[in-house]
């Protein structure tokens, strides 16, 4: 395989650093503020967040809205480009539940839950 045309490692590029894949599972389940996310994604801080987002608005995959009033606020949420990586989210999800029913974390058996809200229906309306 080609690997200067390979699409995965062109995905890699730029949903792979971590946190990107978790803020475009939550992104989503639709509109969200920058508290929101990150209330969501426990254990980020607001500067990897803010640069994530501003990656990510860069590639074209989340779109800002900034809403002049006071006070400020801003808002994120998937342009089409982004939506279309809701199949990944979804699959990266079956794949998770799927594996993590014989998982062994720390020895303990621990069930992955999905907290992604996305139902196979959604991914095909797109």
């Amino acid at each position: 395989m080609n690997k200067k045309s390979c699409g995965v490692e062109k995905t890699l590029k730029i949903i792979g650093a971590k946190w990107t894949i978790l803020i475009i599972r939550d992104l989503c389940d639709g509109v969200r503020r920058f508290g929101q996310l990150r209330r969501s994604l426990d254990g980020i801080s607001p500067r990897t967040l803010a640069l994530r987002l501003k990656q990510l608005e860069k590639e074209g995959i989340v779109k800002r809205k900034v809403f002049q009033e006071i006070p400020l606020h801003v808002e994120y949420s998937l342009t089409g480009k982004g939506a279309s990586l809701r199949e990944i989210v979804i699959k990266m999800r079956e794949w998770g539940q799927a594996a993590a029913k014989n998982l062994r974390v720390k020895g303990e058996s621990r069930e992955i839950t999905s907290r992604v809200k996305i139902e196979s229906s959604k991914a095909e309306g797109m």
